[in-house]
């Protein structure tokens, strides 16, 4: 009998969070037997690892602005009717290709609204096909809070009329869905949490580790945290860890001209260079990590049990990280500079602090890759519908 059939879509616009965790669970579901095909529709991220799935590049697309009004195209031409057909068809080719028992999507419905000229077609295509799969979404902990009225209640209707199930990827212990998604209860069973998805990789070891005893600097893998780099570059020299390597990492959509600038500005002891496919190892080896507040970094910061400092991105509509990175602060886990107040003295005053503190720790539910390959795999056993 061969193995059931996952098609996972993901777009990333900004950053790569969504779609490094979306790598982290196609990893977890392959391990459970599982076939997984990962369609993304973002920028290639170097050293993506997504095990042993495969792999579909939309023509890819991305945001040049925060608040995700103005998509381009891999030229860096804003997108068109005629591109956008394009994605829709490639992408539709993709799920008759494949024919999975599951269709998965990232974010979608509750966020992604940019992208349903792609994906309503699709939807209306797979729930009305002779052979229809499960279809489920995949959804972080926490959204970005909704000023338009109707949007809410749009999602609704869009689980209602597509969705069979919705994996919330968190754990009510530290927040429940519904304190961002006030129409939570009218999921009804459809939802379940998983507890938080993280990259477990991570090898803790001796002096001769990577990172062992630096402090890693972190701001993603997108192309937001120049602040942040550059001011910690300026904290080591007034902070107690000054006789320290610093490890800056630039994600790899920052462009080249801007990386460069940063390394040309690097003094003594400060390293920069690009994000690092080992840095769940970097975590588990340095004294401080300082990071920006996203869903990955900081699952993976409490997994090392690294000491943590955070500086949430809080630019354009987002309101996710301040709100996580705020909750963990009030458990006493890490430690939190505004972003608006950030100054080399108080980043070094808040890294000092966090050396001579105890480490962060995972005090809520960090088994969310396994139970949703788990549950994943179980779904996909239901489709009644025979190869």
């Amino acid at each position: 009998m061969s193995k059931p059939k996952v098609l996972f879509y993901v777009q990333h616009l900004l950053g790569i969070g969504h779609v490094k965790r979306a790598a982290t669970l196609a990893r977890a579901m392959t391990a459970k037997g599982l076939e997984v095909t990962v369609v993304s529709g973002g920028s290639a991220v170097p050293g993506l690892d997504i095990g042993n799935s495969d792999f579909r590049q939309l023509p890819p697309v991305r945001a040049v602005d925060l608040y995700f009004k103005e998509l381009v195209d891999e030229s860096d031409q804003p997108i068109d009717d005629a591109w956008r057909q394009r994605r829709a068809d490639a992408l539709m080719t993709a799920w008759q290709e494949t024919r999975p028992h599951i269709l998965m999507f990232e974010l979608f419905p509750f966020g992604r609204r940019q992208m349903r000229f792609e994906l309503l077609p699709l939807l209306d295509a797979a729930t009305s096909a002779a052979k229809p799969p499960a279809v489920i979404c995949s959804v972080r902990d926490i959204l970005v809070a909704q000023k338009k009225p109707g949007r809410n209640d749009e999602m609704i209707d869009l689980i209602n009329r597509y969705f069979d199930h919705v994996m919330m990827h968190g754990d009510p212990n530290l927040i429940s869905f519904d304190q961002t998604f006030p129409h939570a209860e009218r999921l009804g069973d459809k939802a379940r949490y998983t507890g938080y998805v993280v990259d477990t990789s991570g090898i803790k070891g001796g002096p001769d580790s990577p990172g062992f005893g630096e402090v890693i600097v972190s701001a993603g893998g997108g192309a937001v945290g120049d602040q942040l780099l550059r001011t910690a570059m300026q904290a080591r020299s007034v902070s107690g860890l000054n006789d320290r390597v610093w490890r800056l990492l630039v994600g790899h959509t920052v462009l080249e001209a801007e990386f460069s600038d940063l390394k040309s500005l690097a003094p003594n002891g400060v390293v920069v260079e690009r994000a690092r496919p080992d840095f769940t190892s970097l975590l588990a080896n340095c004294a401080v990590s300082i990071s920006q507040g996203g869903y990955n970094t900081i699952m993976e910061t409490l997994h090392a049990g690294a000491r943590a400092v955070v500086v949430p991105y809080a630019g354009g509509i987002e309101t996710e990280q301040t709100l996580r990175a705020r909750l963990l602060s009030e458990q006493g886990v890490l430690h939190v500079v505004d972003e608006a107040t950030l100054s080399p003295d108080i980043l070094a005053a808040a890294v000092d602090k966090a050396v001579n503190g105890p480490p962060s720790g995972a005090f809520i539910d960090t088994g969310g890759a396994r139970r949703s390959a788990t549950l994943v795999n179980d779904w996909a056993d239901a489709v009644t519908w025979d190869d």
